[in-house]
């Protein structure tokens, strides 16, 4: 069978949520340049001419309920669920094309500007070899240090020649029987990081053909943010977002009385679905608003049993992760209590210290005031208590 006449399918690796990245989201749904990242590596393969068949591995809830914009593509794409490894993932997606192609490419959705070229390259090596992978010759000394070293004090073990090393990328392509010899290793291994290692385990040769330097895989924020410059549409450096918050809490005995995440000793506490802590709700809300997502109670409904008694730091946290994900980190807050009872004075400086920390920014950054309400209706009779907050974003 010739290169011409050859089926060739890929399998679109997804099936994770990119925790390192801490958007709160899964990361192949972030949007760079217009255009989320998943649909970014989808088009690439459905446009390319080679590519007969196409198969994404989601997430279960996301494969329950795919983005629309995956029946809009110029080639249908094949769901599946993802496993509990990436071999798993790789090998769900590929029981579902194995019998009709002859080479399968398999790439990662977090990699949303490898070319077409680079694809072509892929395919012909792996058909004349069994297995190809791009990757980038090291451009940095390499140090091996002592195996589980991790943090501290770690001490070098040896200088690597670099000319030896290369850092693999996707895409990686093989023949059939080759990747089903790797799946099948791979079921007796720990968790791979890709299929050239399984290849590789299972005894095959693996052809490095060169890589693109463009072709980064987004796993942090500024990577994120690089890729935002290679899209050509950047978050411009002086964006700022200003929202505001407000809330109120009924007053009761019984419940403990937490603000900004720290329980203030008092006979009556905030009463909630959650823990009630009307401070981080108010802030919460206020950075939700500077992007434009809504409220807190749009994320975190009062119907909803999981939040029943939940950290409202965990909250703010969440908005924390999903204005990153837009570009934005938070530059600094300003709150007001609103209480006749008890006195917040002896208490601002951990509040303050304790919200910092989950929003990251400095104790100068957060401000947190108490007033009164000079005895006016229920806040005034100490029947409750009330927050108005603004948060200021900006586009590091």
């Amino acid at each position: 069978m010739g290169v011409l006449t050859m089926r060739t399918g890929v399998i679109i690796a997804a099936g994770g949520r990119g925790e390192r990245l801490g958007a709160g989201v899964p990361k192949q749904l972030l949007t760079i340049g217009g255009r989320p990242i998943l649909q970014r590596s989808l088009e690439l393969f459905a446009n390319h001419p080679r590519v007969d068949r196409i198969v994404v591995v989601l997430p279960p809830d996301l494969a329950a309920n795919p983005p629309a914009y995956l029946r809009a593509l110029a080639r249908p794409v094949t769901v599946v669920v993802g496993g509990a490894r990436r071999q798993d993932s790789v090998a769900n997606g590929f029981a579902v094309i194995r019998d009709d192609v002859d080479l399968v490419v398999v790439h990662d959705a977090a990699r949303p500007f490898a070319s077409a070229e680079l694809v072509d390259r892929i395919i012909d090596a792996a058909w004349d070899a069994g297995a190809a992978l791009a990757a980038l010759p090291a451009s940095d000394t390499v140090k091996l240090v002592p195996e589980g070293a991790r943090g501290g004090v770690v001490l070098v073990e040896r200088t690597v020649p670099r000319e030896r090393v290369f850092l693999a990328q996707t895409p990686q392509a093989f023949r059939t029987e080759v990747l089903a010899a790797a799946i099948a290793a791979g079921q007796g291994l720990a968790a791979a990081t890709d299929e050239a290692a399984l290849a590789e385990a299972a005894g095959f040769p693996v052809r490095i053909v060169t890589g693109e330097t463009t072709n980064l895989k987004i796993t942090t924020m500024t990577d994120l943010t690089v890729a935002q410059a290679l899209s050509g549409r950047p978050q411009p450096a002086s964006a700022v977002r200003v929202g505001t918050g407000y809330d109120l809490h009924r007053l009761a005995e019984g419940r403990p009385l937490i603000l900004g995440g720290v329980t203030i000793p008092w006979e009556t506490g905030l009463v909630g679905h959650s823990d009630a802590d009307v401070l981080s709700h108010a802030i919460t809300d206020a950075i939700l608003g500077a992007i434009a997502q809504g409220d807190i109670g749009r994320h975190f409904p009062d119907t909803d049993p999981r939040w029943r008694g939940a950290s409202s730091l965990a909250m703010l946290a969440h908005a924390v992760r999903l204005a990153a994900a837009q570009g934005f980190r938070v530059s600094n807050v300003d709150a007001v209590v609103v209480a006749e009872r008890p006195t917040l004075l002896p208490h601002l400086d951990a509040i303050r210290a304790s919200l910092s920390s989950v929003l990251g920014v400095s104790l100068d950054r957060v401000s947190v005031k108490g007033k009164t309400n000079e005895g006016v209706d229920a806040i005034g009779r100490g029947e409750a208590m009330a927050v108005h907050a603004v948060a200021v974003l900006v586009a590091p």
